[in-house]
């Protein structure tokens, strides 16, 4: 016989979650707009020396503005709120950064597979948090599928820009998106 208490089951239709459900999404979404600004940054340190990268450079630029609005608007809700961050924020720090720079290394292609990576791991974690929302979270909805949109279009432009022609385009971008994933587990909990 187990001694561990049992978990309360996750609310499977909209508006029934409760205030640490609703506190862990908008911690989690925190960290990951956190983290992907972070990868621009190692991208842009690394192509921003590259004459040959200046359109993928724009790009990751004008991607970097728009993650930078989702973290603003993400910052001010915490704050709003007054949920807790991450206690891992450093750790996302670092390993943003160098998976940024890491990628960019490899050249810009495979920077570009690390965006669209990410944000179709992003992609299904809004989708699934805005599919749980009900009206009596409308703001916070609207702020996820907003964030949702931009990130496909993020998704989008990095094919646009050979996302797919990097180096061993399948296990990278496996890869990341399983990095994503287990940081999306962590980040909602710690």
């Amino acid at each position: 016989m187990s001694i561990r208490a049992k978990r309360k089951p996750r609310p499977t239709k909209p508006g029934g979650q409760t205030k640490p459900d609703i506190e862990a999404m908008i911690r989690v979404d925190h960290a990951g707009e956190y983290g992907a600004l972070r990868i621009y940054q190692g991208q842009l340190a690394v192509l921003g020396r590259d004459k040959n990268a200046e359109e993928d450079v724009r790009a990751i630029r004008h991607m970097a503005a728009q993650e930078q609005a989702h973290f603003d608007a993400f910052d001010k809700l915490l704050l709003e709120r007054r949920v807790r961050p991450t206690a891992l924020q450093p750790i996302w720090q670092v390993a943003g950064y160098a998976l940024g720079a890491a990628t960019a290394l490899i050249g810009p292609k495979a920077a570009m597979a690390c965006t669209a990576a990410v944000e179709e791991a992003i992609d299904e974690h809004y989708g699934a948090q805005a599919e749980t929302l009900g009206q009596d979270e409308a703001a916070l909805k609207d702020l996820i599928e907003t964030s949702r949109a931009d990130e496909l279009a993020h998704r989008e432009e990095a094919l646009a820009h050979g996302a797919e022609q990097a180096p061993a385009y399948r296990l990278l971008s496996a890869a990341i998106k399983f990095g994503c994933q287990v940081a999306i587990k962590l980040s909602e909990r710690v």
